[in-house]
């Protein structure tokens, strides 16, 4: 193929990705140094230039482009075996020193990191062939592993600034340039709600995604930096063309309905997650980490969110049953004991099974502020079904598990778990007949809930803290201002079914019957069949037939 005809085959791709709202057919791709024929076998296309054995070409982009899906397990083992083949490759240990570096998750083995670090830069040293700009990269990562007695927020602070003084240094190496991008999302400050740094990342990728459309790392990134409820709709594009470009990766076919449930695309969100869940079970069957059943749950939150909207009652318990009949294994992370936390949480608080969510069983293990997840459902529930004494319970075990957490210097997930306990409390108060007490709390859960963004491990809040207040507001007749509060919280977290359902309630008893009227056919919408009563009622409302 000649190289203009190269160029339109890519220009039409990327204008397809950025601009149209549905799946569209893989692609094959004609060989030009960075790209090759798709198959279902594989996993992006990347080139990543190394002085180590012409041989090891191949298998280190293979092991780059799989950890830019962040399927460190099998990208550590892939290194490793470039490392076998040349053991003069400093790049070698330095790619499984970066497989056990989960800057957003924060979960990797610093350990095992650094002693794979302290081998790149051992061979680096030694080795005249390891060239300046690979030395760029191992002492980049060297922040990561470094010994001086800082948080490992400041270190990752250190490697983004490194990182982005290697790409700085090597303007066309773009391996550097999108390294440097996933990095400033993972600095990126949480009540930073202008999202200043995730805007300079996609700066940087989006005119190399033109120029690479078939690389991982690329579409994978754009989807971190943009998910958050400002920036989201930039990245329907990159979420829509992931999956097609590493088809093969549970992590690629998940990381799509990060994007879905921002601007509530549930039926999208559903497909993605299916598909993950399924890749993710398969790799369970070989993997010796627990990474393969985090993605798997992981996979099945977001899928459990998504059916709720969608007002698919019996797939959301599915999912639950799925999710508690998994046997155990080791290794898990917080993306596993988060979901294994929120699943039934959200299952029982959407669909206001109050006595049952007061029933969940408390975990015993997993990270505290998955542990805070089941305390704040069974606060609630127990609030919200007259067991107050229940609730008060759970709220002094929020109000232990966040100052646990302060002690770690984890201010992030002590203020999350605040906002939970806040919550509890306040429904306590209108439990106790002290409704404008119950206000005052959930209003300043909300506020102090909106001052963060969400991490990467959650869809969402089990119950949005300002979906809540509305509740609270319309339950004590106040529809006018529940009204404002729910659609405050739409704006947040678009095409939720409490809030569309809440919203068109409110302005109907506020005697707005058109605002209502519209509200009941978005529910209609954005759901199906009539496994909620509510949507029964929306259609008949909304002036609609009944469901067939």
């Amino acid at each position: 193929m000649r190289l203009i005809e190269r160029w339109l085959v890519a220009s039409i791709f990327f204008t397809s990705v950025l601009f149209t709202p549905v799946f569209f057919a893989p692609v094959a791709w004609c060989d030009e140094e960075h790209h090759h024929a798709l198959t279902e076998q594989e996993i992006g296309s990347i080139h990543f230039a190394t002085s180590c054995a012409k041989t090891t070409e191949a298998s280190f982009n293979h092991a780059v482009a799989l950890l830019h899906s962040f399927q460190y397990e099998d990208s550590g083992h892939a290194f490793g075996a470039v490392s076998a083949q040349d053991p003069t490759c400093a790049m070698a240990p330095w790619g499984i020193a970066m497989s056990h570096y989960h800057g957003l998750w924060r979960n990797g083995d610093t350990a095992a990191g650094r002693t794979a670090w302290q081998r790149a830069h051992a061979i680096a040293q030694t080795n005249p062939k390891t060239t300046a700009r690979e030395n760029a990269y191992i002492d980049a990562l060297g922040e990561i592993y470094r010994e001086d007695g800082k948080d490992e927020y400041a270190h990752a602070q250190a490697y983004e600034h490194a990182m982005g003084l290697l790409a700085k240094s090597n303007p066309d190496d773009t391996e550097a340039a999108i390294f440097h991008a996933l990095a400033l999302d993972v600095t990126a400050p949480k009540t930073d709600k202008s999202f200043s740094q995730q805007r300079q990342c996609g700066e940087i990728l989006e005119p190399i995604f033109v120029k690479q459309p078939h690389h991982p790392g690329i579409a994978h990134y754009l989807i971190h930096c943009y998910d958050n409820p400002v920036l989201a709709e930039k990245a329907l594009g990159a979420a829509r063309a992931y999956a097609k470009i590493a088809p093969t990766s549970a992590h690629a076919n998940h990381m799509p309905s990060h994007i879905f449930t921002r601007v509530g695309s549930w039926e999208e969100s559903i497909h993605s997650n299916q598909r993950s869940a399924e890749i993710a079970a398969q790799a369970e069957k070989t993997s010796v980490s627990g990474e393969a059943r985090d993605q798997r749950l992981h996979a099945l939150d977001y899928l459990e969110y998504a059916y709720l909207q969608r007002g698919q009652v019996k797939n959301a318990r599915s999912v639950l049953e799925e999710m508690q009949s998994l046997p155990p294994v080791q290794g898990l992370t917080l993306t596993g004991n988060y979901a294994i936390a929120a699943i039934p949480a959200r299952y029982t608080m959407e669909l206001a099974h109050w006595k049952e969510a007061g029933a969940l069983e408390p975990l015993s293990e997993g990270t505290p502020w998955a542990q805070a997840i089941t305390w704040m459902a069974i606060g609630v529930g127990s609030a919200r079904s007259n067991h107050v004494d229940r609730a008060a319970q759970a709220e002094q075990k929020l109000a232990e598990l966040r100052d646990a957490i302060a002690k770690q210097n984890n201010a992030y997930w002590s203020s999350q778990v605040e906002v939970q306990r806040r919550e509890v409390a306040g429904w306590i108060a209108e439990e106790n007949g002290k409704h404008e007490d119950g206000l005052t709390l959930l209003r300043s859960a909300a506020d102090l809930e909106e001052s963060m963004d969400k991490d990467a491990v959650t869809p969402g809040a089990i119950t949005p803290a300002r979906e809540m207040l509305a509740d609270l507001l319309l339950a004590g007749k106040h529809s006018r201002e529940a009204l404002t509060e729910y659609e405050a919280a739409l704006k947040i977290a678009p095409k939720r079914f409490n809030a569309v359902y809440g919203a068109a309630n409110a302005a109907e008893t506020s005697g707005d019957a058109r605002l209502a009227k519209r509200y009941f056919r978005e529910l209609v919408e954005i759901s199906v069949g009539d496994e909620r009563p509510e949507l029964a009622a929306a259609r008949k409302k909304a002036g609609l037939p009944a469901a067939k």
